[in-house]
């Protein structure tokens, strides 16, 4: 059994599987570098490797967590073996940042956590999770551009011809005018929008094994253009991906002014949880709840 050695090494967890009927890529590596190994509990496997202490213990960890760059590499890192992973099995998991002093202490995990893993685990089985997102495509909102949206902001007589943007309006009754039939528009694209985002969320949830709902993306922090109206995940039986990826991109291009976007496969990190929906991501992985041996991300 592996403890922490003289070093400071943690036991960093990616996921809980059942036993792997093919063997993993030879000399994966995932955070900090370091190869991952098999640590099997009563039929169920962790995958597992070992972390600096200086980076992963609960203070250094909780100050990376605000290093955007840092945060960004583990992150990938994590999803690299994730990813590994969904090739050979379906694996639940664990959120990022998930270490152990020792083996001990993931032991005792797989052990207080047992039934609820392997019920995940029978939900997960022989499925993968797609991600879509509609967004409104920037300029969109009303057909108004920037040059549009700079000139609506000015008042009477402050309009502008200039780089072909809109005349100025007569009078303040022409700008009124103006302001109320792009707040008219703004509104039917809005309502257009919920409309097929609806309409699409219903006809993939029907096909599905299951579907999740998340909050629409931030446009402050997400990286994609246009705001984003639908972000859903939806778990579908491997047999059934190819023909769900045909539907979803059937429905790009249907509504003009409106983008559909597709990704994955995923291992299933949005139906992880046993209980409600949850707001996750695919870069940030969650976990089933677990009692104060991982307390701050770290085991005891």
């Amino acid at each position: 059994m592996t403890t922490s050695d003289p070093a400071g090494r943690l036991r960093y967890v990616y996921a809980v599987c059942r036993p792997l009927d093919a063997p993993l890529q030879a000399e994966l590596v995932g955070v900090a570098g370091a190869p991952t190994e098999q640590l099997e509990h009563h039929g169920l496997v962790a995958i597992v490797a070992d972390v600096p202490e200086r980076d992963f213990a609960e203070a250094p960890l909780r100050a990376h967590l605000e290093d955007l760059d840092w945060l960004t590499a583990t992150a990938r890192a994590h999803q690299t073996v994730i990813a590994a992973l969904t090739t050979v099995t379906g694996p639940l998991p664990l959120r990022l940042a998930t270490v152990f002093r020792d083996d001990s202490g993931v032991r005792v995990m797989l052990e207080q956590e047992g039934d609820r893993f392997r019920a995940c685990l029978d939900r997960l089985a022989g499925r993968v999770e797609w991600g879509v997102k509609v967004y409104v495509e920037e300029g969109g909102e009303g057909g108004q551009g920037a040059e549009g949206a700079e000139g609506a902001g000015k008042g009477p007589g402050q309009g502008s011809r200039e780089g072909g943007g809109q005349a100025a309006p007569s009078s303040g009754r022409d700008y009124l005018r103006r302001r109320r039939a792009e707040r008219t528009a703004r509104d039917d694209t809005w309502q257009r929008a919920e409309r097929f985002a609806q309409e699409l969320h219903d006809e993939l949830a029907g096909c599905a094994a299951d579907s999740r709902t998340h909050p629409p993306q931030n446009p402050e922090l997400a990286r994609a253009s246009g705001r984003n109206v639908l972000n859903a995940a939806y778990l579908v039986d491997r047999s059934e991906a190819e023909a769900f990826v045909e539907r979803v991109d059937a429905t790009k291009g249907r509504e003009p002014g409106l983008r559909v976007e597709l990704t994955g496969p995923w291992a299933g990190y949005s139906f992880a949880a046993m209980g409600p929906d949850t707001e996750t991501d695919p870069n940030a992985a969650p976990t089933p709840d677990t009692d104060s041996d991982t307390e701050g991300g770290e085991g005891r």
